[in-house]
């Protein structure tokens, strides 16, 4: 019969290791690449090529060219597309309030 001791360590052991798995970034095997091609970026972001190509070529998004080539950091990205945050009704709502209440007082 097995020490019941030995199977307790063993379980947590099995469990600690299944815990510092989950706080590893997923990449399957492989290291999160942080500097894109197109086609990577294209698919990072979900978007066409040919609307990519047209953002890249009005300047809208962060890029940056080594001849034909284009490139992307994926912290720009992450940071661009988190750039543009929509309000809540709450938030719109009481940033009207305050906008009135300031206005009464200036009147």
């Amino acid at each position: 019969m097995e020490n019941p001791f030995e199977l307790i360590l063993q379980r947590l052991n099995t469990i600690e290791a299944l815990i510092n798995n989950l706080s590893k970034p997923q990449s399957e095997g492989r290291e999160i690449i942080q500097v894109l091609n197109f086609d990577q970026a294209s698919k990072y972001l979900s978007l066409s090529k040919s609307t990519l190509y047209k953002m890249t070529s009005e300047r809208n998004i962060p890029h940056f060219k080594r001849g034909k080539r284009v490139f992307f950091k994926r912290s720009e990205l992450e940071n661009w597309l988190t750039e543009v945050r929509v309000r809540t009704r709450d938030e719109i709502e009481k940033e009207a309030a305050t906008y009135i209440s300031r206005k009464k007082m200036f009147k």
